[in-house]
């Protein structure tokens, strides 16, 4: 069984001792492949010290307050190559971990549509303690996990797991999966290549979102400013919100990542 860390850090005062760690490392020495999965949007957690949120139950279980299906992906993923895997511990709603902290929607008010009562009036110092408590560990995680892989052979790869709403806005959405990318197309054009090569999976080249936009802290932090190929994986919804489709979109995902992995050594 893959090895599964977590680490609670209540120094901020935010985080008490029921409360579930900022972040999992699952598989920390897998060397199967030079990549590192993240999931930035995993869990729809929230500390007790926020309460809800204002939220009830029901909307803390859809997408405004995580990456529905994204995590047992990502899980999928990192058995199948044998690399690490760091989740969230948090709710996007209690800070963004994609996003830059001065970003309006770090802390987000209003998400597609429906009102946070508890991030409508956050002090600096609130947004501080968030950061310190859920934001900083769960960088700081990817960072060590990059750190224990410096000086191996090849480059190690940054692929953050997420997933999309089927609808937004009123618009249906037709991709099956995003690829977010910006200037280094190094794995996101042969992965795309792979998917669309299968002629049974559309594909969005940077949609619904893109990375051109603010949407990747994630792969700037750990990917752009060091220099190692990255890409953001969306996958629809409604195709991963059960154990069946999880299965068989990691394995999609799977076959055209091992592909975009194999062209990096050419």
């Amino acid at each position: 069984m893959a090895a599964q860390l977590a680490k609670r850090d209540t120094a901020s005062g935010l985080l008490g001792a029921g409360d579930p760690a900022p972040f999992e490392i699952v598989n920390a020495g897998g060397r199967g492949a030079p990549l590192v999965l993240l999931c930035d949007h995993a869990s729809n957690a929230i500390p007790a010290a926020l309460g809800t949120l204002g939220l009830d139950a029901a909307q803390l279980a859809e997408h405004i307050a995580w990456d529905i299906g994204a995590a047992e992906v990502a899980r999928r993923l990192s058995a199948l190559f044998d690399v690490p895997l760091v989740l969230s511990g948090y709710s996007r709603l209690v800070i963004d971990c994609n996003r830059q902290l001065h970003d309006p929607t770090s802390i987000a008010a209003v998400s597609d549509t429906v009102a946070v009562p508890g991030n409508t009036e956050v002090s600096a110092q609130e947004a501080q303690a968030r950061a310190d408590a859920c934001f900083h560990p769960y960088h700081g995680a990817i960072r060590e996990v990059l750190t224990a892989r410096a000086g191996e052979r090849e480059q190690t790869a940054i692929v953050p797991i997420h997933s999309f709403t089927p609808v937004f806005g009123g618009f249906q959405r037709p991709w099956q999966i995003g690829v977010l990318w910006d200037e280094d197309g190094r794995l996101a054009v042969p992965f795309m290549d792979a998917l669309e090569g299968r002629g049974d999976v559309t594909v969005g080249d940077n949609e619904p979102y893109s990375a051109r936009e603010n949407f990747g802290y994630s792969i700037e932090e750990h990917g752009a400013r060091e220099g190692r190929p990255h890409m953001i994986v969306e996958i629809r919804q409604d195709l991963i919100a059960a154990a069946d489709g999880c299965e068989r979109w990691a394995a999609i995902v799977a076959e055209a990542l091992g592909a975009a992995l194999a062209s990096l050594e050419q």
